[in-house]
């Protein structure tokens, strides 16, 4: 309890100062988000009122409590970009898009990374084993968006397993919805998933030549079972800090496959805010995004405990 409860301190301080300090880059960016928004054809009165209305006209330490109150309060206010529209609603109409994808490419990352790191491991040099040590290395070498053009190109043009920028909402049609978030993830899915196995790998390789698998051997278990009833535990543990690390890297790596699909989550409406220089808008998203990523590199130092208890996280 003494470290889950120095972990949230750890995080909550974490989220106020990413808070503070996307505030104070916003506010130091040159320009005037008023002319910004309203472009050469604003009056100075009309500028003068939507500078009032953005708060522009309080100082700066005014403007970041005011939000920060509102944040904890849930009354985050009305973005001036999407003008009448509620910053709370906004951001609960499109979690649900960019929890999907996250939690679709998870899967894929699941499914290919397990596998691919079990197969060959006990025969060095095989061709499966070359295989894998192939497709790691190439899928690692390949960013999120690339994968992601790539498969526009491939999929979508050439093949027409689907329609490029032809989303369907959840509300709609939840099956269409899925199917045409099932290349997004893959493109987010694809390189993490070779950053996990490459990992696993190299875990399960040092385990096996460890003396408790030797003497495994020596009592005559076989080939699988010192795999999974000994190795595989062992070495998955110094994975999951790194998977905490994915689950963050997903969640904040669908900001540019979004864009790429024309997928209307919170990595898009997070751009069109930066655009607009929406200060509160921009500090709601990035402390959303900077909790998913906090939270699940604590959620997996937690597992390492439970895991192991021997194991002490600082």
């Amino acid at each position: 309890m003494r470290f889950i409860a120095k972990r949230l301190c750890v995080t909550l301080i974490t989220l106020v100062l990413v808070s503070l300090f996307t505030f104070a880059a916003f506010t130091l960016i040159p320009g005037d988000p008023a002319a910004l928004i309203l472009g050469t054809e604003g009056t100075e009165e009309q500028l003068a009122a939507l500078r009032l209305e953005m708060g522009l006209d309080r100082s700066f330490a005014e403007r970041y409590f005011s939000w920060l109150r509102g944040f904890l309060t849930g009354k985050l206010g009305n973005s001036v970009r999407f003008r009448g529209e509620a910053i709370a609603a906004m951001i609960l109409e499109r979690l649900p898009v960019t929890a999907a994808l996250a939690s679709l490419a998870l899967v894929f990352i699941f499914l290919i990374a397990f596998p691919l790191s079990l197969a060959g491991i006990r025969r060095g040099g095989s061709l499966s084993d070359r295989a894998v040590h192939t497709l790691t290395a190439l899928n690692i070498s390949f960013p999120a968006f690339f994968l992601g053009i790539l498969f526009i190109w491939i999929f979508g043009v050439i093949l027409r397993f689907f329609i490029p920028g032809a989303y369907v909402d959840y509300r709609e049609d939840p099956g269409a919805f899925f199917l045409y978030l099932v290349f997004p993830a893959l493109a987010i899915a694809i390189p993490n998933a070779a950053i996990l196995v490459k990992f696993l790998r190299t875990s399960i390789e040092k385990e096996l030549r460890s003396l408790y698998a030797r003497t495994a051997y020596s009592k005559g278990a076989s080939p699988n079972g010192v795999l999974f009833r000994h190795v595989f535990k062992n070495a998955v543990i110094p994975s999951v800090t790194l998977l905490g690390m994915i689950v963050g890297e997903v969640f904040s790596g669908s900001i540019i496959i979004e864009q790429v699909f024309t997928i209307p989550g919170i990595g898009r409406l997070l751009i069109a805010s930066i655009n607009s220089r929406d200060y509160q808008l921009i500090a709601t998203l990035v402390v959303y995004i900077s909790f998913i990523v906090v939270l699940a590199n604590t959620l997996a130092d937690i597992a390492i405990q439970i895991i192991d208890p021997r194991i002490r996280v600082h």
